[in-house]
């Protein structure tokens, strides 16, 4: 009984670490290099920027989803036209969640670390595709 107690206090104890890991992420939104400001737009035209990591395969612009909380990536679902700001610069896209073999293959050219995987509670890994939008001249 003893052992049990202290497994269901190590589960919380680890759930905790998980929530405050991934609240802090979402509240800090830390920028560096490697990252970009993905913009999604919801159903109302409201504008949502998030910072996340650029991941690159085959010479494909990607973003993981990587954590529980994903409601961006809900939004690209819904209204798959983004904004990509990389560089202080901001273009148009188009985000495609890819699965099968593209999925495999970029899920092997990023993988992550066993802590990362730890900290953010072992989350199913996907991926969106970021195809550039041609702007045209008005």
């Amino acid at each position: 009984m003893r052992i049990l107690r202290y497994l269901i206090i190590l589960g919380v104890l680890y759930v905790g670490v998980v929530v405050a890991f991934e609240a802090m992420l979402g509240f800090v939104q830390p920028q560096q290099e490697g990252t970009i400001v993905l913009t999604t737009i919801d159903e109302d035209g409201a504008e949502h920027p998030r910072v996340v990591s650029l991941l690159t395969s085959d010479d494909q612009k990607y973003v993981g989803v990587n954590h529980w909380p994903r409601a961006w990536w809900e939004r690209t679902k819904a209204n798959p036209n983004v904004k990509v700001t990389e560089d202080g610069e901001t273009k148009p896209y188009t985000a495609t969640t890819v699965s099968g073999a593209e999925h495999d293959r970029v899920e092997a050219d990023n993988p992550h670390t066993l802590l990362f995987k730890v900290l953010t509670g072992f989350p199913p890994r996907y991926f969106v595709r970021l195809d550039p939008v041609e702007e045209t001249a008005e």
